[in-house]
């Protein structure tokens, strides 16, 4: 299966999330504004990283074509899990969006330096949260080539 070339199909995301609020909004935004994609959550890195290898009960999960996710997660770090990501060759192909409330320079520094694909300071202002994420979602589907999905 492959990932949409036509900009118009839906694709799969996964979100990394643990706060439920915020997965809430980013739920609410996909639905808000008739996002066809699919939206997979889960809630912690080691979580994260099941899901993406396909281990336990994930076994059957569909490979995201872009990753969400949270720097600040229980289990194992958003930074652990971006570089478990960037340096496996299975998955260092899926793009990566940083989304935190984290500002600062240092978190921004370390993401890039393990190869994210993105940086986004989430907006604590649910208008504005709900314009990021179309923003994302508007990129990542209708500007940028994904690749194949495995």
């Amino acid at each position: 299966m492959t990932a949409p070339a036509d900009g118009k199909s839906p694709i799969e995301v996964l979100l990394v999330e643990d706060d439920p609020g915020d997965v809430l909004m980013t739920q609410e935004a996909f639905e808000e504004h008739k996002l066809r994609n699919r939206l997979t959550v889960v809630s912690d890195g080691a979580e994260a990283l099941a899901y993406l290898r396909r281990e336990g009960q994930y076994a059957d999960a569909v490979a995201p074509d872009l990753i969400l996710l949270d720097l600040n997660l229980p289990r194992r770090d958003g930074r652990e899990v971006l570089a478990e990501i960037k340096k496996d060759d299975e998955l260092c192909r899926i793009p990566v969006v940083v989304l935190t409330t984290s500002a600062a320079d240092e978190d921004i520094l370390r993401s890039y330096q393990l190869h994210a694909n993105a940086y986004v300071t989430k907006p604590v202002d649910f208008e504005r949260f709900i314009s990021v994420v179309r923003q994302i979602d508007e990129f990542f589907v209708s500007v940028v080539k994904l690749p194949p999905r495995n």
